[in-house]
C-alpha cells in the first residue's frame, strides 16, 4: 500500500512532534510519502500541485490543509496567499481535491485542528472551514472526512486550557530547531499550559497520537485482511 500525506507544516512534522513518522514505525510494511510543506495554504497548495504533479499509483491520500487560511492572519508575516473567504476557500478546495483525487484511489479529507487551545474567535473560523470541507466529501463518493477540529475541542472541552498562542515567526522558528525531541516538545508544552499542542498549532505528543488514531482506522479499514 502506498499512502500520501498532503498537508501543510502539521503534515511536515515540525514544529512539534511528527504523527507522520509515528504512522511510519506503526505500519513498517506500508510506503509512506510526506508531501507537507510549512505555511502551506489551499491557495498555495493549489499552485504547488499544479506544478509538481502527483505520482498517480496512490491507494490512500490523507489531504489536511486550511489551518493557515485563518492562522497566518494572526503572524505578523504572511508568507503565503490566503483565500479571501468562505467561497473563496471552497472553490479552491475543491479544486485541490480534484488533483489529489487524480492519483489515489481514495481520499481523506481532513478538517483543521485547532488555532490556540481556548475555544476563541479563529477556532470558530476554523469551525466554518470544517464545515465547508465536510459539505465537499459528501459530494464526492470516494472522498471520506475526519473532523479533526471536533475530535480536538471535544478533548481541551474537559481541560483547563492555557491561552498561549504563537505568533512571532523569530518563536516559531526556535521551536522548529530547539524542540525536535518529543519529549523536550512535551516539556515545553507543558510549561506553556498546553495540552495537544507546543505553541497552539503545532502537535505535541498527545495531540499527534489523536491524528494517527483517526488515520490508522481509515488504513486498516483498507488493508486487505480487513
Amino acid at each position: 500500500m502506498k499512502i500520501a500525506c498532503i498537508g501543510d507544516s502539521l503534515t511536515e512534522g515540525k514544529p512539534g512532534v511528527s504523527f507522520f513518522n509515528m504512522l511510519k514505525r506503526k505500519y513498517p510494511d506500508i510506503k509512506f510519502v510526506n508531501l507537507g510543506k510549512g505555511g502551506e495554504t489551499v491557495k498555495s497548495l493549489h499552485t504547488r500541485l499544479s506544478k509538481n504533479k502527483l505520482d498517480q499509483d496512490y491507494d490512500l491520500a490523507f489531504l489536511w490543509i486550511g489551518v493557515n487560511d485563518i492562522y497566518s492572519k494572526l503572524l505578523k508575516v504572511q508568507a503565503q496567499p490566503i483565500t479571501r473567504n468562505s467561497e473563496e476557500f471552497r472553490e479552491i478546495y475543491e479544486q485541490v481535491l480534484e488533483l489529489v483525487s487524480q492519483s489515489s484511489k481514495e481520499v481523506v479529507a481532513v478538517s483543521p485542528a485547532v488555532i490556540g487551545e481556548n475555544i476563541n474567535s479563529s477556532n470558530r473560523g476554523l469551525l466554518n472551514l470544517s464545515m465547508i470541507i465536510k459539505e465537499i466529501s459528501k459530494e464526492h463518493k470516494n472522498i471520506t472526512f475526519i473532523d479533526l477540529h471536533q475530535a480536538f475541542t471535544e478533548q481541551l472541552e474537559t481541560l483547563h486550557t492555557s491561552d498561549y498562542l504563537s505568533t512571532g515567526l523569530g518563536r516559531l522558528v526556535k521551536d522548529v530547531f530547539f524542540y525536535r525531541n518529543p519529549k523536550r516538545v512535551d516539556r515545553l508544552a507543558a510549561e506553556r499550559g498546553l495540552h495537544l499542542t507546543i505553541d497552539g498549532v503545532h502537535l505535541n505528543s498527545r495531540g499527534a497520537n489523536i491524528v494517527v488514531e483517526k488515520y490508522s482506522r481509515i488504513i486498516e479499514g483498507l488493508q486487505p485482511n480487513n
